[in-house]
């Protein structure tokens, strides 16, 4: 195995020298840092990451935190980390908080335990004070799909409250005026702000918010079903049915289809997030945009800005769209 020396003596350069350039350091001479490159390159010279780390106080990682491992909404936002940080150069260790306060600090200690440089979030147990608390103290941290009172710079978020306006707006904005709801946890920030979203789209239109046609469900498929079923069961006429994400409006789709009611001409449905699946499913599911994937590489891009000292665009708040399909239709009473 080549060593650091070997890369000098090849190069013609001092050790000095070779350190800067592995290092990172801007002040090498661009010539004589291209000469140790091509040193390395012949003498196939990897670097030791201990050491490396030891000389700049980094260790190139980062650690992220995600609430659970087992949709495509966080496949999506593991893989634009991923991807951006190792463009990059940098590493990613990746854990899971389940949604739990104690699982979520425990996770947060293990990555500061791994040497990680910063962490990138996607927590709903964890209060902001505990946020900011490790922000100022332990570790600089990005947060995704929230907004943290203090740490505003380092938030990527979704207007979700205008999501959720959005999807009830075109229902309205076909004639419907019976629109059920089903949402997603309320212990979840982001399906409280869904269903405000909803809410405010209804008084805007004059309409009643009637709370016999929202059910709370939690973001899986089998409550889309349960809460098509439920929201059937008050015998309250709805036409239309707006789910807070799109697995829950694919169960209730295929629950409809089940009970024999055509789509969309029986009961118009949108979802939420624009999943990979939403353009499959028959018809073809009407919903809104969550760039989560977008909103990876935004926290990615934070910090590598401030934490690693690059100069790279950022755009901290995203605005959802509507994505129609054949999923809704006006009403014909």
């Amino acid at each position: 195995m080549a060593t650091i020396y070997q890369v000098a003596e090849r190069a013609g350069v001092s050790l000095s020298t070779v350190s800067r350039v592995l290092n990172g350091k801007t002040t090498v001479n661009k010539a004589l840092k291209a000469k140790v490159e091509q040193a390395m390159r012949e003498l196939n010279y990897r670097p030791n990451s201990v050491a490396r780390s030891l000389a700049t106080n980094r260790s190139d990682s980062i650690g992220v935190l995600v609430s659970e491992l087992n949709t495509p909404f966080f496949g999506d936002l593991m893989q634009a980390i991923e991807s951006t940080l190792r463009n990059a150069d940098k590493h990613v260790i990746i854990t899971v908080g389940h949604n739990n306060l104690e699982t979520e600090k425990d996770a947060v200690e293990f990555l500061i335990s791994r040497n990680c440089d910063a962490l990138i979030m996607h927590v709903e147990a964890m209060p902001d004070a505990y946020l900011k608390e490790v922000n100022d103290t332990r570790l600089p941290i990005s947060v995704v799909n929230r907004q943290v009172e203090g740490l505003e710079n380092s938030c990527i978020s979704l207007d979700n409250e205008m999501g959720g306006y959005l999807a009830t707006q075109h229902l309205i904005s076909l004639g419907h005026k019976d629109i059920a709801y089903i949402s997603g946890p309320s212990d979840k920030r982001d399906a409280n702000q869904r269903l405000a979203g909803h809410r405010r789209a209804l008084e805007e239109a004059g309409l009643p918010v009637n709370p016999a046609l929202i059910y709370e469900g939690h973001y899986n498929e089998d409550d889309g079903k349960l809460g098509l079923l439920e929201l059937l069961s008050q015998d309250i006429p709805f036409s239309a049915l707006v789910c807070a994400n799109d697995w829950m409006a694919s169960g209730a789709m295929s629950c409809a289809r089940d009970l024999g009611m055509s789509l969309p001409h029986d009961l118009s449905v949108v979802g939420f997030d624009d999943a990979v699946f939403a353009h499959h499913i028959f018809p073809r599911l009407t919903t809104v945009s969550n760039p989560i994937y977008q909103m990876g590489e935004m926290a990615s891009r934070f910090i590598l800005n401030n934490v690693y000292n690059h100069s790279l665009s950022l755009r901290p708040v995203f605005e959802p769209q509507l994505i129609l399909r054949e999923s809704t239709m006006r009403f014909e009473g």
